[in-house]
């Protein structure tokens, strides 16, 4: 039997590679997409989409328990075997219905991460296939923590199928899986603890609103242990012991589960990428401006594994698989040249980000204006007894235009996109107030934040 040849063998079937998969099916293209694990990718099987599912339990409880004595009598309890269940419906249809979506459009599946041979050249499944066009969608996987020990480490993915909770958790890391993960633990009744090697949570958000959520973190319950750098886990009977270096001395600190939270890395360990001569850096694969790769031009990479500098969120996939496809259909005709991209950290309460901090934006010469208050007392917050909502905008002062929004409150995650419409569409402060907005929402807000 000869070697199969493919127009395009995409690599990964997440977000961003099976959009470019069926694209080129559907333009005639002969086509073939390998995964060596199930498909889907990290998004809806073992990322936001359960993750969001356990998020709203705690929503009903965080309500439940800011109303009570103001109505409401009780603050529910919560089942997490049933939860676990509920977000089963979610993501167990997953893989089978995308394998079902891509065959349906002729593409060939493979189930295992191919190797390079060279540069169009692949092993996979035993098999040697080439291909005019390789495109790598492999994602973003958990960074290592490289310590005695690690293999007691849980990883995010596996929080989101604990059949049951623990009753004690430690998180290495307070990046927002890491704090989103620990504050469904605490809400369902964890006792929860984070170390972190900053002196914060959340380094790259604007400073001034995450106090607020380290404030409202240990107002739950959860332990920050920041400065601190995990260097051991070992087993014990019932429970693992952590030790952290912290102020030049060892402390340790024990839990029924560890989580490692501490970051992502690309995932491109098993490609054989060298032989490719595809070229790689430590954010993933290089591209240029086209996502294509600088040193193999028939290599494209998009999504969270390429190193187009976006931020590695499934929004913004979407956005790389469409410019791709565009580029292996039609020729390299369409840059990369992205709007401003929100950011949401599902805690609660919620913590939303776009554009520019106030840093960045002084880094870079603006002459700005910034308004920054914490406001509890507006309606919206005051109505759901909740006791943490600021914001912080940034304006250039010469243009009269958002530069960076910053909020943190119930609403945050949806109002936040009203700042990408008025971001991107260059709107003045002025045209936003002059806009009627439907009263009372939480939208209605953002016009008193510019």
């Amino acid at each position: 039997m000869g070697i199969k040849h493919y127009d395009v063998f995409v690599i990964g079937t997440g977000t961003a590679g099976k959009g470019v998969a069926k694209d080129c099916a559907k333009a005639g293209m002969k086509v073939a997409i390998a995964d060596n694990r199930e498909y889907g990718g990290t998004c809806p099987n073992r990322g936001c989409d359960p993750k969001k599912v356990l998020v709203g339990i705690t929503e009903v409880i965080e309500l439940a328990t800011n109303l009570k004595g103001k109505g409401i009598t009780d603050a529910p309890e919560v089942n997490w075997q049933d939860l676990q269940k509920f977000k089963d419906q979610f993501v167990s249809a997953i893989p089978a219905a995308t394998e079902k979506d891509l065959k349906s459009t002729g593409i060939d599946m493979y189930h295992q991460s191919p190797k390079f041979l060279d540069e169009n050249t692949l092993s996979v499944e035993g098999k040697t296939v080439t291909a005019g066009t390789i495109v790598i969608a492999t994602g973003n996987k958990p960074m290592e923590l490289k310590i005695p020990g690690r293999e007691h480490l849980l990883r995010s993915e596996d929080f989101l199928h604990q059949a049951e909770l623990p009753e004690e958790i430690i998180f290495i890391g307070a990046g927002y899986i890491g704090m989103e993960f620990a504050h469904i633990a605490a809400r369902c009744g964890s006792k929860v603890t984070i170390i972190e090697f900053g002196e914060r949570p959340l380094a790259p958000f604007e400073a001034d609103i995450v106090k607020y959520l380290t404030k409202a973190s240990e107002d739950l319950g959860i332990n920050f242990i920041f400065n601190a750098e995990a260097s051991e886990v070992e087993k014990l009977q019932t429970n693992y012991r952590v030790q952290y270096k912290k102020n030049g001395k060892t402390e340790s600190i024990k839990a029924k589960a560890v989580f490692n939270t501490a970051g992502r890395v690309p995932s491109i360990d098993e490609l054989d990428l060298e032989k490719g001569n595809v070229s790689f850096e430590k954010n993933g694969i290089s591209v240029n401006e086209y996502l294509q790769n600088t040193t193999n031009k028939s290599v494209y990479a998009c999504g969270d594994v390429s190193a187009s500098g976006s931020l590695p969120l499934t929004p913004v996939s979407s956005q790389e698989s469409r410019i791709v496809s565009i580029n292996i259909r039609n020729g390299n005709s369409e840059i990369m040249d992205f709007p401003p991209v929100p950011s949401v950290v599902f805690t609660l309460p919620q913590l939303a980000s776009i554009g520019l901090t106030e840093q960045q934006a002084k880094d870079k010469s603006y002459d700005i204006v910034v308004e920054y208050k914490s406001v509890p007392h507006w309606f919206n917050a005051k109505r759901m007894a909740e006791e943490v909502y600021a914001y912080k905008t940034i304006v250039d002062k010469k243009r009269n235009l958002i530069l960076g929004a910053h909020i943190i409150g119930g609403g945050a995650g949806e109002m936040i996109n009203l700042f990408v419409l008025a971001m991107c569409g260059k709107l003045t402060t002025e045209n936003l107030k002059a806009m009627i907005f439907a009263y009372p929402t939480w939208g209605n807000d953002i016009k008193g934040m510019v």
